[in-house]
């Protein structure tokens, strides 16, 4: 009897830890998820932005036709984009077609001044610097999940229940080129 009670109470212990991992691991990934929801909704609110940036460049800058389709087949891959992974990789390139874009502005003096154009790139770079703080948020939360899950004994239970790792925003190598500075004297 005695016995039977400490096996039971060894039982409950066991599933009791068990139900602690895998409760840890749930609230590890549901926290990434939301992290991405977060950049979700930035990115929408900057794909809405997108075309009315690119409408207000078109009547200035008609030899730079090729930027601007390219500012937007890169929007439509990135709405259309279904993982995380691809979204990564989609949204780094429209923000570097966007750097572009806004170094082409400076040959258009009239765009330049234009205010629907400076109130435009303004909330574009609202967005980007919000999207950049929550990049590094989702960072922070993918990569404490990523670390939990591939530690004992988390990595037996996160492999029967296909917890997978998560990819991580990271630096373009487009973003890691020197800056040229020219100051005109």
């Amino acid at each position: 009897m005695l016995f039977s009670f400490i096996l039971l109470f060894l039982l409950l212990l066991a599933a009791g830890y068990l139900a602690g991992l895998y409760n840890r691991l749930v609230f590890l990934k549901n926290n990434y998820l939301r992290a991405w929801a977060n950049i979700d909704v930035l990115l929408k609110q900057r794909h809405d932005e997108i075309p009315k940036l690119v409408s207000t460049c078109e009547g200035y800058m008609k030899f730079e036709k090729n930027i601007l389709e390219n500012i937007s087949a890169l929007r439509a891959q990135a709405m259309g984009a279904k993982s995380v992974g691809d979204k990564v990789r989609v949204e780094q390139q429209l923000t570097g077609a966007l750097a572009g874009l806004y170094a082409v502005v400076e040959n258009y003096p009239d765009l330049k001044t234009s205010e629907q154009f400076m109130n435009l790139q303004k909330r574009i770079t609202y967005l980007e610097n919000q999207i950049a703080d929550r990049r590094e948020f989702y960072n922070d939360s993918a990569a404490i999940y990523n670390t939990i899950i591939d530690q004992i004994p988390y990595t037996f239970f996160a492999a029967s229940f296909n917890f997978t790792r998560q990819e991580l925003f990271k630096v373009t190598a487009e973003d890691k080129k020197d800056v040229s500075i020219k100051f005109n004297a």
